[in-house]
């Protein structure tokens, strides 16, 4: 299917972090450095449109509740003022990109743009309808923000050639896609929205 990119669509990068990024990230997503080059086409894409691009982050304190000397699942990531907080500087964001960074409250995880942030305001004062959604990782922060964004409804389209996944469990990238499809976000391609 072709994608026609209109001013009421926008691209939300998600988490093209150093710490989530091999081969020294401190929790690295398993050949998430690959999807940097396709994120930079669709990026490509959506600027010379003078579209939207957003790009989400993780923003944490040094003793978040994620981490595991606190007692939660990940290794120490993200904290602010390191250099693993900073984005890829392979990522090629627009000088007018976006900005989300989600809270940094020490004792709240959070994985979706949407989760106690001003990003859907933001999307509703911009007249968006549509997002398109790629990056890091397709089993946490990916699937959360288009599972919120669907809840907020907005059409979103998930970006297959441009997600990568933990994989905590062998299958665990897979299903969380097809659960994306049966919540109702578009599998897309960059071929379907290139002319």
């Amino acid at each position: 299917m072709k994608y026609e990119l209109g001013p009421t669509d926008a691209l939300v990068i998600v988490d093209i972090q150093n710490d989530f990024l091999p081969p020294n990230g401190a929790l690295a997503v398993p050949h998430g450095d690959e999807v940097i080059p396709v994120l930079n086409k669709y990026i490509a894409e959506f600027d010379k449109r003078n579209l939207l691009v957003y790009s989400t982050r993780d923003w944490h304190p040094d003793n978040h509740c994620s981490f595991i000397p606190q007692g939660g699942p990940w290794p120490i990531h993200c904290v602010v003022g390191t250099e693993g907080v900073q984005f890829s500087p392979l990522l090629e964001l627009p000088v007018n990109a976006v900005i989300i960074s989600k809270p940094s409250d020490e004792n709240l995880e959070t994985y979706s743009a949407f989760a106690r942030t001003d990003f859907a305001d933001q999307l509703f004062a911009a007249g968006i309808k549509r997002i398109f959604v790629g990056g890091l990782a397709t089993d946490y922060c990916v699937f959360n923000t288009v599972k919120d964004g669907l809840a907020l409804k907005f059409q979103v389209c998930l970006l297959l050639d441009a997600i990568k996944g933990v994989n905590v469990n062998p299958e665990d990238s897979k299903e969380h896609e097809e659960e994306m499809a049966r919540m109702g976000a578009a599998h897309v391609t960059l071929a379907d929205i290139t002319a």
